[in-house]
């Protein structure tokens, strides 16, 4: 695909990308794909994941209480419990705004350790990562933001995200709508957003804008960025996956390079 070399011109040390298409299949691929970069915010996406794991073995349910006082699993995953950012403090009721956490993250791997007996980090790679042959990932930090991949890992992820193995088609397809819908809230690095969809743990594309995927990304495209320089996009009706990983900081380099990237690689298809 000619349009992943664009990613040469990229104002970044280093970067590697990769596409996916519905059934599993590598498109193509440009950069190391086996380079380790730090995923930040990505990692929710696989936090999330064993998440949901959790709830098809039954350890937790969407609306087990956890986090603040009357937040469910479900408000931490859809970042509507109401903590601050990167703090461990209450700003707002449960479902009342989507005030986007990496400590409800936290809070999230806290319960699902609680009410699994296992440690988090254990879970994640029992439950996630080694069912998918995900080798060179770890989680070295932070549930919301501390895991370090690579593309090939990456890949068998997105694969997961189209056909999955690990949970039921109904619990993915509920993952991937609305939670809590009509919220607005700030979308980091891009704004306040009206609304500020996200599901259980992925961000859902639907009108925002700005927005890093593409102009010509459907609606139902859903992933999440992160601030390493990072994203993971699968769109349903395009039948395709995008992830790219960088080790250069998200800003606006990112802001002008990432949409007519992921355009490109629609058109590529």
């Amino acid at each position: 695909m000619d349009s992943l070399r664009l990613i040469e011109q990229w104002p970044v040390p280093h970067a590697a990308t990769a596409v996916v298409g519905a059934d599993g299949a590598v498109r193509g691929t440009h950069g190391d794909t086996a380079r380790v970069f730090p995923l930040a915010s990505v990692t929710k996406l696989l936090t999330a994941y064993a998440a949901l794991v959790a709830v098809e073995e039954g350890a937790v349910e969407l609306d087990t209480p956890a986090g603040p006082e009357g937040a469910t699993i479900r408000h931490l995953l859809a970042h509507t419990a109401g903590l601050a950012f990167d703090q461990h403090k209450v700003q707002a009721p449960p479902g009342q705004r989507r005030l986007y956490s990496s400590s409800g993250y936290e809070q999230l791997a806290d319960a699902l350790a609680e009410h699994s007996g296992i440690p988090f980090g254990e879970y994640l790679t029992e439950g996630v990562l080694t069912p998918l042959g995900m080798t060179s990932t770890a989680l070295t930090g932070s549930p919301g933001a501390g895991a370090e991949s690579t593309v090939d890992d990456l890949i068998r992820f997105a694969a997961e995200l189209f056909e999955p193995k690990l949970i039921a088609r109904s619990t993915l397809d509920e993952a991937t709508q609305v939670q809590f819908p009509g919220l607005n809230g700030v979308l980091p690095g891009l704004g306040h957003q009206k609304p500020n969809d996200w599901g259980l743990g992925f961000e859902i594309r639907d009108g925002k804008s700005p927005h890093w995927t593409g102009a010509t990304s459907s609606p139902r495209t859903f992933g999440h960025f992160g601030q390493s320089g990072t994203f993971l996009w699968l769109d349903p009706d395009a039948g395709v996956a995008c992830l790219a990983l960088t080790d250069r900081d998200f800003g606006p380099w990112a802001v002008e390079a990432w949409p007519p990237f992921t355009d490109a690689v629609l058109a590529d298809l």
